[in-house]
């Protein structure tokens, strides 16, 4: 399979990382900041360098639309999966517009409110994944997972 990953990083890389027993067996592209965290966690893997930062930034929304429409065509997923943050949200819009499936994770730390991200991608995720049983409140006919940390 051929999975692309696309977060911000951080803790939102930090749990993408937590599922590398699953992703480390298949074909993969990732999409997230050039951070030293990034840089050392991603050694030897295939990675686009998104624009940040994303948080309420528009021009570099826009700018991340060029870097994700660049990845998905070029390395043309199967599967795209993200614990978000912002920069989620231009890849998930043009995957579903290619046909791709998307797979999102809300992060474990909010649990009382939706994530802007969360409720952003929600609309174009194939399968929405939560961490909590109250986050189940958040997302009915999420899934719940567990926690990944």
């Amino acid at each position: 399979m051929r999975i692309l990953l696309a977060s911000s990083t951080g803790g939102h890389l930090g749990q993408l990382e937590a599922l590398r027993p699953w992703w480390s067996e298949h074909e993969r592209h990732w999409i997230t900041f050039d951070k030293p965290d990034a840089r050392s966690m991603l050694v030897g893997e295939q990675i686009t360098w998104a624009y940040h930062p994303t948080t309420r930034n528009i021009p570099n929304l826009i700018r991340n639309f060029g870097v994700a429409w660049k990845a998905l065509r070029g390395f043309r997923p199967e599967v795209v999966v993200s614990t978000g943050a912002a920069v989620a949200v231009p890849v998930f819009y043009l995957a579903r517009l290619m046909g791709i499936r998307t797979v999102y994770v809300e992060v474990y730390d909010r649990i009382d409110t939706p994530t802007l991200t969360g409720r952003l991608c929600r609309p174009v995720s194939d399968l929405f994944l939560v961490q909590w049983d109250e986050q189940l409140k958040l997302y009915p006919n999420a899934t719940l997972i567990g926690q990944l940390l």
